[in-house]
């Protein structure tokens, strides 16, 4: 499948900052599930400082609003070849050792409702695929896909006593149980072309469990299956604060008067 995405970010400050730099994680890699057949990144507002590949794998942009700037509008346009390999993994190149992704982190730290979405699986030798697709399933029927009952400073612990969240609250549960369950689980960001909807508000996010014998293994909590050739990987890290976007640091007295996300994801 061939997709085309274009994602647009615009920040517009107050006044403008007297220094900022951005870290961008909009960049795709070519893998074993997607060829990249083009990708650009246009600034308004920005210049590019730098590009480089984290200890993660992912390929990030660093960049400089302007001077006297109070508007900085990102915009990323490509086409990617999508594919669904015989097995289901999309791995970026990394020289971590899967057992990494078995550290917790704030956002990811379970509870003991958390660990006992997998208890079923203490008594086995070995946690498979299917007990995997069975945590998905109990995670969204004990927590319904709902937005904005949440935002990207919640933790799966607070998120699951809610019993409500979206993508990324459904991911952070399921790292939490499943590293809680021995099985090294990473968080992955990218984008889905939804069936019926071409323009969305913020890009996807989905989990990525390590089995034995297969690799990293990919499962969409939020729509109960596991990733095809209608989604594109960006980044994958411990949580979401690994695969955010947009990231940076700003000196000076700016507050953030509007931010503007738009998605366009279609074949």
């Amino acid at each position: 499948m061939r997709l085309k995405i274009e994602h647009r970010t615009e920040y517009v400050y107050s006044q403008p900052a007297s220094y900022a730099l951005l870290q961008l994680r909009m960049r795709p890699q070519s893998n074993d599930t997607q060829t990249i057949l083009s990708w650009d990144l246009n600034l308004d507002g920005a210049r590019p400082q730098a590009r480089f590949n984290d200890h993660l794998g992912t390929d990030i942009d660093l960049i400089e609003p302007l001077p006297g700037s109070d508007r900085v509008a990102i915009t990323v346009v490509g086409e990617v070849e999508t594919r669904t390999p015989d097995r289901i993994i999309a791995p970026i190149k990394t020289l971590l050792d899967p057992r990494f992704f078995l550290r917790g982190t704030d956002l990811t730290s379970s509870t003991d409702a958390i660990t006992a979405l997998g208890e079923w699986t203490s008594k086995t030798a070995v946690v498979d695929v299917g007990d995997l697709h069975t945590l998905s399933h109990n995670i969204l029927d004990a927590m319904p896909y709902t937005p904005g009952t949440t935002d990207v400073s919640t933790s799966a612990a607070t998120a699951f006593e809610r019993g409500t969240g979206v993508c990324q609250d459904h991911t952070h549960v399921f790292l939490a149980a499943a590293r809680a369950m021995g099985v090294p689980a990473r968080y992955v960001s990218g984008y889905l072309m939804m069936d019926d909807q071409v323009e969305q508000d913020a890009s996807h996010a989905w989990a990525e469990a390590y089995v034995d014998g297969l690799g990293w293994i990919g499962f969409d909590i939020s729509n109960g299956i596991s990733p095809d050739e209608r989604y594109v990987k960006i980044a994958h890290g411990l949580d979401y604060k690994d695969c955010t976007p947009t990231h940076g640091i700003v000196i000076g007295a700016v507050t953030t008067a509007d931010l503007v996300v738009s998605i366009q994801v279609q074949q």
